[in-house]
């Protein structure tokens, strides 16, 4: 059994991995301004890249080194890297002038947060799933609106220290925040006992049964879709919905606040609105919420809030939900489908991140087209539901 003090640790270390996560693209405006970083909208994505391909790197090679080196070591470690991501941050206000130097350590300080999301969250989850085996859905949705929380909250964070002329506060506080989770954390257990695989998993190579990939995809689609909104809300308020900087943080603010209310909702409706049924009927919200951002009126700011608001709630249950159903489907291997969960949700992460700059900048295309167009994966998303709430077999 898990102490108290352990749950508060690991469900207060989701709550600083979502602050931590969203620290960057809620200081969007302070990266492209020309009175700051001056980063053109492919640089701005490019940021992602090495964040996107190190989360994916970490989340599979945490698999095979949670086998040797144990859940906690592997936690503690994403915890550490998501340090230097935003000690890496602060620094780079001191190069902000010298735009190659201050772009490298933005993209160094990045990859940071990618190794430290790809350890910490799978780690996250399993220790969730854990402390609370008999119910697994609520615990990983907890945790998750944790995250959400972070997430939601870092937005707000910025604005404030935006405000006061200190914007690189946020990442101030979060070092300080980490730096207490790993003191927490030293003198705690943290699943070192890792029940989560049995033996046999521990000793040989994992191999993913055909039914993982069915959620592969799906979280794929669901990384490109919340991060179209994640990453590009702040701009796409300014641009087309000629929104001020305060409104496109409120944004934002509101998507995340949504991610995190939608969480928490499902997770106390559970006993009347099963979470296969959330599953299945969200990513149609996803897929209306970005219809109608594409269809309203510009420069109409409250009507882009609403838009966001709803795909909030549609984005809310549908990540923790898939990696609980496939931890509980594939119990065997349950830490290595939390991870190569989060990997290809990082692949989507990736995707949505750096090409919407490009298509901007090459091909010309607005952020309301690109937007559009990713109703088209949310419709693919919500379609592989079915698929992934239908119990089967974890062998076949």
């Amino acid at each position: 059994m898990a102490s108290g003090r352990e749950i508060i640790t690991v469900y207060l270390s989701g709550f600083g991995q979502g602050i931590g996560l969203v620290t960057f693209p809620a200081a969007s405006a302070v990266f492209t301004s020309t009175n700051a970083y001056e980063l053109s909208a492919t640089e701005y994505g490019g940021m992602f890249v090495p964040q996107a391909i190190m989360a994916i790197a970490s989340s599979l090679l945490g698999v095979k080194l949670r086998q040797r080196l144990g859940t906690k070591r592997i936690y503690r470690l994403g915890l550490l890297a998501n340090l230097l991501a935003m000690t890496l941050l602060v620094a780079s206000r001191f190069a902000m002038r010298e735009h190659l130097l201050a772009y490298g350590t933005l993209l160094l300080a990045t990859a940071c947060i990618g190794v430290g999301f790809g350890f910490t969250v799978p780690a996250l989850n399993t220790l969730a799933a854990a402390f609370f085996p008999g119910k697994i859905n609520n615990a990983v949705l907890g945790m998750n609106a944790l995250l959400g929380l972070g997430t939601a909250l870092a937005p707000v964070f910025v604005a404030l220290f935006v405000g006061f002329g200190i914007w690189w506060g946020l990442p101030v506080m979060v070092v300080a925040l980490l730096i207490g989770l790993l003191l927490l954390s030293a003198s705690e257990a943290l699943g070192e006992g890792d029940t989560c695989q049995n033996g046999q998993a521990r000793k040989s190579r994992v191999k993913f049964p055909s039914r993982f990939w069915i959620f592969a995809a799906f979280v794929l689609l669901y990384g490109v879709c919340e991060t179209m909104n994640g990453n590009w809300a702040s701009l796409y308020m300014t641009k087309h919905f000629g929104a001020g900087t305060a409104m496109a943080s409120l944004a934002l603010t509101i998507f995340w606040s949504m991610v995190t209310a939608g969480r928490v909702l499902f997770a106390a409706l559970e006993k009347w609105f099963p979470g296969r049924l959330v599953c299945r009927s969200l990513g149609f919200v996803v897929a209306a919420a970005f219809i109608a951002g594409a269809c309203l009126p510009r420069s109409n700011s409250l009507l882009g809030l609403i838009t966001f608001a709803l795909a909030g709630l549609g984005c809310s249950a549908l990540l923790p939900l898939a990696i609980s159903f496939g931890q509980k489907e594939l119990a065997t291997i349950s830490a290595s489908v939390a991870g190569g969960l989060i990997a290809f949700y990082q692949i989507g992460y990736g995707i949505a991140a750096f090409a919407a700059g490009p298509l901007q900048t090459w091909a010309g295309l607005s952020l309301n087209t690109i937007n559009g167009g990713a109703a088209a994966g949310a419709h693919a998303m919500a379609a592989r539901s079915g698929f992934v709430t239908r119990t089967q077999s974890a062998s076949r």
